[in-house]
């Protein structure tokens, strides 16, 4: 006797017979789509109780299939994105790429709302599960410009700043001070984010020094004070500028104090501590010096 099917099992071998079948006289072939969709739909639920995670997801790409071959991209679109829901448990390239499809038909039916937050779903798998930063950038930046499209530009820069500083991690300062700026010019217009502006430009200095280029720090920190009159008076703008001063001297014990002191205050997070690696680096090559 032949072993008895799963209840996800008997509704895929239920979908595949009806996918595969012809089309009568009283059936189209949207019928049998919308019938075989509903099975593999079925089908995937069903191996999502089981903790049948790829096959989940391979069932609900099969669904999107037929809701594409019978004209219902609504339906395919978010087909799509429950096989990358299913596809995050362990199977980071396939939920980017089921993500992927669902970005291409929501901007064909020109939902660019939710395009944008797809993508950035996107940029979260290569960044905590895909360990691609570029890709994360590209999909970040992406997202971003159908925020500012769809005028939800709050989410947008949010997603920029998350891009400038993973292209720091990548050493592209260039393209990283450009973000952080952007940045901050759009929340000094917003009291909602207006207090986050010392932040950006903190990052978009430190850049300035990882790339070793004390000339632009300098520049920037000129241009940031006459942007807001009270900069120069905060916590941040005197932490760059005795780095600023630190590096024009080529003062590693000064450069190290002022990362300590800064430190005791305010605990340097992750990204300021492979920033500050960098800038040290081009000090001089020492060990120990953070």
């Amino acid at each position: 006797m032949a072993p008895r099917l799963s209840p996800a099992q008997e509704a895929l071998a239920k979908a595949e017979k009806r996918y595969n079948s012809s089309v009568g006289w009283f059936s189209s072939s949207a019928t049998k789509y919308e019938e075989a969709g509903d099975l593999f739909k079925e089908a995937a639920n069903n191996f999502k109780l089981e903790r049948l995670f790829k096959e989940s997801g391979d069932a609900f790409m099969r669904e999107a299939e037929c809701r594409v071959n019978g004209g219902e991209k609504d339906d395919a679109a978010n087909a799509y994105w429950n096989a990358a829901k299913a596809y995050k448990q362990g199977f980071p390239d396939l939920a980017a790429a089921a993500l992927g499809s669902t970005v291409r038909l929501l901007t064909q039916l020109g939902r660019f709302r939710q395009a944008a937050d797809r993508e950035k779903e996107i940029g979260q798998i290569y960044l905590h599960e895909g360990n691609d930063l570029s890709k994360a950038v590209a999909a970040y930046l992406q997202a971003s410009e159908w925020y500012d499209q769809e005028d939800a530009k709050a989410t947008g820069s949010s997603c920029k700043k998350d891009a400038a500083d993973l292209l720091a991690e990548l050493d592209r300062f260039q393209e990283a001070m450009r973000l952080y700026d952007e940045v901050a010019q759009y929340s000094l217009g917003s009291q909602l984010t207006k207090y986050n502006v010392k932040e950006y430009w903190l990052r978009a200095g430190l850049c300035a020094l990882a790339a070793q280029d004390a000339v632009t720090a300098r520049r920037k920190f000129d241009d940031y004070s006459r942007a807001d009159v009270t900069f120069p008076s905060t916590r941040e703008a005197r932490f760059l500028l005795a780095l600023l001063e630190a590096v024009e001297r080529g003062d590693q014990e000064a450069f190290t104090g002022s990362v300590f002191e800064y430190d005791q205050i305010t605990k340097l997070d992750n990204w300021k501590t492979q920033i500050l690696l960098k800038i040290k680096k081009g000090i001089r090559d020492e060990p120990g010096l953070l």
